[in-house]
């Protein structure tokens, strides 16, 4: 059953999902519905780590990149990206996790996350897999969902050049990354809520 937050944060990204016209969107979100992405939490145990918590984080770094997007459009007086690229960027960058975390008994009893190994293709990866599956995507788009993890990406870490590439070649890669750090570290961590 779901809470009354939860029905409100699922008809907000519903709302925002529909800025998303592409031929199979529908039969996306048809598949998000079908494997539970609206009680897929966004973390193991901190940012959204809650029934609903993927979905209100995709909700929240969608506007934080809209809101970079509109910034950059004043900056550079042109226009960025439209209103579509900017919902499939925000709403869909961590569809991995659709299935990333079961909820178990963990110590004293208390519930908590586990992650799970199902399809471990990566993380930004995983999503730009997992949205190809149903809908075309530019590569710009890719190269965003991609690398939305900046320097925290594993692949990053080993001292190769491809997220500076992807950054140099990508504003958008570049705004996602912060619109998605934004999100977590901003609205979603606890002592931002006090």
């Amino acid at each position: 059953m779901k809470t009354e937050v939860q029905e409100w944060i699922e008809a907000k990204y519903r709302n925002y999902f529909a800025y998303i016209k592409r031929p199979g969107a529908a039969d996306l979100l048809q598949w998000m519905d079908a494997n539970s992405f609206f009680e897929a939490p966004a973390s193991k145990r901190h940012h959204g780590a809650n029934p609903g918590g993927l979905a209100e984080h995709s909700i929240n770094v969608f506007r934080r990149l809209l809101r970079l997007n509109t910034e950059e459009e004043k900056r550079q007086q042109f226009p960025q990206y439209d209103l579509e690229t900017v919902a499939i960027c925000g709403l869909l960058h961590d569809l991995c996790k659709i299935d990333a975390y079961r909820l178990t008994e963990g110590q004293q009893g208390k519930p908590e996350y586990q992650l799970t190994k199902n399809f471990p293709a990566g993380h930004g990866e995983k999503s730009v897999i997992l949205i190809l599956q149903f809908m075309h995507l530019t590569q710009e788009e890719i190269l965003a969902i991609r690398w939305h993890m900046g320097q925290y990406d594993f692949y990053a870490r080993g001292g190769g050049y491809d997220l500076d590439n992807a950054f140099r070649q990508s504003k958008l890669a570049v705004m996602l990354h912060i619109a998605d750090m934004m999100a977590t570290h901003f609205d979603e961590r606890e002592e931002a809520k006090e």
